[in-house]
């Protein structure tokens, strides 16, 4: 049977940033699958090196705004881990509330954008109308609906107002009515269930092998999260379950996000009703020389720092790993032998973040030359100017 190339992207309906992936089909069916990405680059490591410590925190905090905790978070952990600093008690619960909060509107949002791409917007609807939810009890906490700037090295900025607690749990309950009619939608519905069953399949071996993370491997049956494995925050203070199912398809990542949902309400309320008197901040003065290395989970899994300083107040070596850089690969398990009509509910299965991904440098077609920070700006004015020569633009 002949062969056909079909492009998706980079710019894509279901792909809310730009990456390249091409199918080889035959017929219907996915027989090949390659992936390329390097469509956004930001030099987020580099501006680090450039930054203080405090300040490095409030960029990687933009690195996504889904993600605005988790960076910050695992970035915070690692300066702690430098200097080998217990941050307050009070600030651990404090950083465990605000990361659930981003784990239930994450999960939320894209619930949503799940449900619209497969031709459900009641579940689209409904989930993003609750998320709103979620994220006004975050903006009474933090002030912020997104992007918290709650986090640094030592503790938090801010402390939680003991008058804003009985309204923020008020809230937070308020949802689960929500949350339980939207996974009765989820996992009742036989339309969503034939749409989403058997589809993309992702082996628990296969889940092993690639790496995967957070929900996409734990919906393999990998029973893997941070927060359990190796605790911080208040996680191993909070009884709470890990969810994990065995099918590894498209509808067992759907059930495994609509179930943290409900354990995240449970680790909110627990820490808000417990959370311990005393300090917010450890208030560091100074980085020694050192390295060190944090680790959280975030929503799409495991995200890690690593920080190196020389003793000044700047990091000389800032290096991130998201959780969609290992999830990726793992198309080409699931992703050959699907229909192309399957294709790209399979790719958003995963969950990506791209913009949290994306840090690459750029090599020339010959492989010899790195550029740095400088040369793409260069690049980029030069190649400015010509076109406003070309279109005679002063």
């Amino acid at each position: 049977m002949a062969r056909t190339i079909i492009p998706i992207g980079p710019y894509h309906p279901l792909q809310e940033e730009p990456s390249f992936f091409t199918l080889t089909v035959e017929g219907e069916r996915v027989v090949a699958v390659d992936v390329e990405l390097g469509y956004n680059h930001r030099g987020i490591e580099k501006l680090s090196e450039r930054k203080t410590f405090d300040q490095s925190t409030f960029l990687v905090e933009r690195i996504c705004g889904i993600c605005s905790t988790s960076h910050p978070f695992a970035y915070t952990r690692a300066v702690e881990d430098i200097i080998s600093l217990e941050v307050p008690q009070r600030a651990k619960y404090i950083r465990t509330i605000i990361a659930e909060g981003e784990r239930i509107h994450s999960h939320l949002l894209w619930l949503g954008l799940a449900g619209h791409f497969l031709g459900y917007n009641t579940v689209y609807m409904w989930a993003w109308k609750l998320r709103e939810e979620v994220l006004d009890a975050m903006e009474v906490l933090s002030g912020n609906r997104n992007n918290y700037a709650m986090f640094k090295p030592g503790g938090v900025r801010r402390d939680i107002k003991a008058s804003d607690i009985p309204g923020v749990i008020k809230k937070i309950d308020s949802i689960i009515p929500t949350l339980v009619m939207l996974k009765k939608a989820v996992m009742d519905d036989p339309v969503l269930g034939a749409r989403t069953k058997g589809i993309g399949i992702l082996t628990k071996e296969d889940a092993i092998n690639y790496a995967a993370l957070g929900p996409t491997s734990r919906a393999s049956g990998v029973a893997r999260d941070v927060r359990k494995d190796c605790p911080y925050g208040a996680y191993d203070r909070v009884n709470w379950e890990m969810i994990v199912t065995q099918n590894g398809d498209v509808f067992d990542k759907l059930v495994v996000r609509v179930l943290e949902t409900f354990e995240s309400v449970k680790i909110i309320k627990h820490c808000l009703l417990n959370l311990p008197n005393g300090e917010i901040d450890a208030k560091i003065k100074n980085i020694p020389p050192g390295e060190g290395i944090g680790h959280i989970e975030a929503p799409r899994g495991e995200a890690f720092h690593y920080v190196r300083s020389d003793g000044t107040n700047r990091p000389v070596r800032h290096k991130m790993r998201a959780p969609t850089f290992m999830n990726l690969p793992t198309y080409k398990a699931t992703v050959i032998g699907q229909t192309i009509s399957d294709a790209t509910i399979i790719f958003a299965a995963i969950d990506p973040c791209y913009s949290c991904t994306e840090r690459m440098t750029v090599r020339n077609t010959k492989g010899k030359k790195l550029y740095n920070g400088e040369d793409l700006i260069r690049l980029s004015q030069e190649k400015t100017a010509k076109i406003k020569s070309k279109l005679g633009v002063k």
